[in-house]
């Protein structure tokens, strides 16, 4: 069945969290954007994808519309792993992450939707069967800055029923708020967004320790040094996790190959979608490497992590956004139950449609 158009939607979310407006990148986020990618074939049928993201979309978008809209719509919409693989090849000269990457994550994502559709099953039964029905969420907080601040985020996360948690602090004394005012039963980990060369974040993962961290994220400068993570890994009192940033499989081989982290983080709508996703699962299986999606989405970023994690028992818990929103894109699927779960959604493809009436309230040029 052939492709006949491909289109991107940006969604503008309201929101809300403990702290003040702040973001990633540079930038601060006073809505967090979602790009949607709507894919329909001729016969009429429609799948929905979701492209990285944020403050990057303008650049995302103009390679979905310009590079893989002409080289994809007309062709045969059941051929995945081969219309993939072709794409990749023809746009590797543009790079084999960053927003090209971003860009086949949404149409990958769009077309397995397409493809549980098709077959009037879900994605995780496609992609060898569902072991799971609910998966523990655990809340990822923005950054919040004062201690205080931070132990309030907590407080209101363990009254939403979650018993895992995540910080974006980069000071012993947040993550000591943190800690305290979660008490001893809850998982806490820390992602710092690689701030620091080996021997700072030896230092760092040291003065952490007393915290019990259940893993401490991407801490070494640059991204890309595998040697500080492996030295790192040897000589800290935690474990390491990484691979948000990480942009295909490829690319993900040395480190878990030479066992630089204790859990990759593939990341859906970053390293290619799902097939992509699926390689970097095979790999970390391989060689006993846990797995921790990448997956702070509202959108079909989030039902395609859910419906992969599924599949897996790498995969212990899913990472959701530690905000408030204002407005859905799916109504209550997707989203944490008062125990913290997420339902993995059984309808066929990804598990819901987005809700038309969220895309004309919350849609932007």
């Amino acid at each position: 069945m052939k492709i006949e158009s491909i289109e991107a939607i940006v969604l503008a979310l309201p929101y809300t969290h403990e702290g003040p407006l702040t973001g990633f990148g540079g930038h601060d986020w006073p809505v967090l954007q979602s790009c949607l990618v709507r894919v329909a074939t001729e016969d009429g049928l429609v799948g929905w994808g979701e492209c990285f993201g944020y403050t990057v979309l303008p650049a995302s978008i103009a390679v979905l519309d310009n590079l893989v809209a002409p080289l994809a719509i007309g062709r045969d919409a059941t051929d995945i792993a081969g219309l993939m693989e072709e794409l990749k090849r023809k746009l590797h000269i543009f790079g084999r992450g960053g927003p090209t990457q971003y860009a086949l994550s949404g149409l990958d994502i769009a077309l397995w939707d397409l493809a549980g559709k098709r077959a009037g099953l879900p994605v995780a039964e496609l992609l060898g069967g569902r072991q799971k029905t609910a998966i523990p969420a655990y809340t990822s907080l923005l950054k919040l800055g004062e201690p205080a601040i931070v132990a309030r985020g907590c407080e209101k996360a363990l009254e939403q029923g979650f018993r895992e948690l995540k910080l974006h602090e980069t000071t012993v004394e947040a993550v000591a708020a943190a800690r305290a005012a979660l008490g001893d039963d809850v998982e806490l980990m820390v992602d710092v967004n690689c701030p620091w060369r080996f021997d700072e974040a030896l230092d760092m993962a040291h003065r952490f320790e007393p915290y019990r961290l259940k893993w401490l994220e991407e801490p070494v400068w640059p991204p890309e040094d595998v040697e500080g993570l492996r030295r790192l890994k040897a000589a800290a009192p935690v474990d390491l996790a990484a691979g948000e940033n990480i942009p295909n499989v490829w690319a993900f081989q040395p480190y878990i190959d030479a066992s630089v982290l204790n859990y990759v983080q593939p990341s859906v709508t970053k390293v290619g979608g799902i097939t992509e996703m699926m390689k970097v699962i095979a790999r970390a299986e391989f060689v006993g490497v846990r797995v921790a999606p990448h997956s702070p989405y509202f959108g079909p970023g989030l039902l395609a992590t859910l419906q992969v994690a599924a599949t897996t028992p790498l995969v212990s818990s899913i990472e959701c956004f530690g905000v408030r929103l204002g407005d859905t894109v799916f109504g209550p699927v997707g989203l944490p139950g008062a125990d913290g779960r997420i339902e993995v959604p059984t309808a066929p493809g990804l598990g819901a449609d987005p809700d038309p009436g969220a895309i004309a309230r919350l849609r932007i040029n």
